[in-house]
């Protein structure tokens, strides 16, 4: 059976289209990566304010990634997002992504509070799951905000995806997703319901561990411990 003969010319074009394709996905990454790199810089400056004026570090951990183009392209074909930037922009929200670890659950909004409130960062989306935990017990305070990245063209408004959790909630939402991916996510029953029953002993935890602490060091008496986000609630702002 004869195949149609290719034209180099074709050949060569369709290169150069697939190329200049990834350049500008490579590019456009590099735009959500110097996002990530101003969250991580705000946060840096808010911890090492904390220890030197207040003796005190309310962050544990900062964890940060960019997905993959492999991983974002598999994400666009299943929500029927095209390869228009824009619309990647508009619809994906996730492409950057920190996570902050806190000690205490009063950390999580103190921290949400003051790194929302400054004056170059938009909010576009808050999802209080510590307030309202999920079904299955996962708890976290998730955002969705919006950062300025300078560039030789201009300005950027870029989205980033921040999780802030206490390292309980961390520990217990990074074994369950080893339990899923173990099982392909069919968990058996029993599992969930065991899942389920740890998370509660993890916000238990988280409780009497904030209530030691307040016996230890008293009750907040500064501004900057006064925390009204923490009736946010399930509530979702969108900009």
């Amino acid at each position: 059976m004869s195949h149609p003969a290719v034209d180099d010319d074709e050949i060569t074009i369709s290169a150069r289209a697939l190329r200049l394709l990834g350049d500008q996905m490579q590019r456009f990454l590099l735009e959500y990566r110097f996002a990530m790199q101003e969250v991580e810089t705000k946060l840096a400056i808010l911890r090492e304010e904390f220890l030197h004026m207040h003796e005190y570090n309310p962050i544990e951990h900062v964890s940060s990634r960019v997905k993959s183009v492999d991983s974002l392209v598999e994400k666009l074909e299943r929500r029927g997002v095209g390869t228009d930037f824009d619309a990647i922009r508009r619809e994906i929200h996730d492409i950057a992504g920190v996570r902050v670890t806190c000690a205490f659950i009063r950390d999580v909004y103190r921290l949400f509070d003051l790194l929302t409130q400054q004056d170059d960062i938009t909010v576009l989306e808050v999802e209080d799951y510590i307030d309202s935990p999920k079904p299955n017990g996962y708890q976290s305070l998730h955002t969705i905000i919006s950062v300025p990245v300078y560039l030789s063209t201009g300005r950027v408004d870029v989205p980033v995806e921040v999780q802030f959790r206490t390292i309980a909630m961390d520990f217990w939402a990074t074994l369950e997703h080893k339990i899923y991916y173990k099982y392909e996510r069919q968990v058996p029953d029993t599992l969930i319901r065991e899942l389920k029953h740890a998370a509660d002993i993890a916000a238990e935890l988280d409780t009497r561990m904030e209530r030691l602490h307040v016996q230890l060091h008293g009750e907040p008496g500064t501004e900057a411990d006064a925390f009204p986000l923490r009736q946010l609630g399930t509530r979702i702002h969108r900009v």
